[in-house]
């Protein structure tokens, strides 16, 4: 089992910045992915940034140049600089992260979420 808790949510204005962070603990596998998704309301979960299993780093196209992930993996921790935030922005924030056993079989756990709110 893995439990990952969210941390740094908050309201914002246009302009600022955030730093989420989320460590998990538990059974991590050695091959796993870790990143960033989130939630408006009224719209479907959405990649923002995560770490692929093979190392690299895909962002969704709206965060490019604005948000930045890095982890520390001693800690198992990911964090997710966001900076010029905008109102599109705001969202509840979810941590994920994919254990792989192989190609084909994998299992996916969720954060409780954060919310990030940026205000006009």
């Amino acid at each position: 089992q893995v439990q990952l808790v969210e941390s740094g949510g908050g309201l914002v204005q246009t302009g600022g910045s955030l730093r989420l962070s989320c460590a998990a603990t538990g059974t991590i596998l050695s091959i796993n992915a870790m990143g960033w998704y989130r939630q408006a309301p009224g719209k479907q979960r959405e990649l923002v940034a995560v770490f692929t299993r093979g190392g690299t780093t895909n962002y969704a196209d709206s965060v490019k140049g604005r948000f930045t992930i890095s982890r520390d993996n001693a800690k198992n921790t990911v964090f997710l600089q966001m900076n010029s935030l905008k109102p599109e922005d705001t969202a509840v924030y979810y941590c994920n992260l994919v254990n792989y056993w192989s190609d084909f079989t994998r299992r996916d756990y969720w954060g409780q979420g954060t919310q990030v709110t940026v205000s006009s």
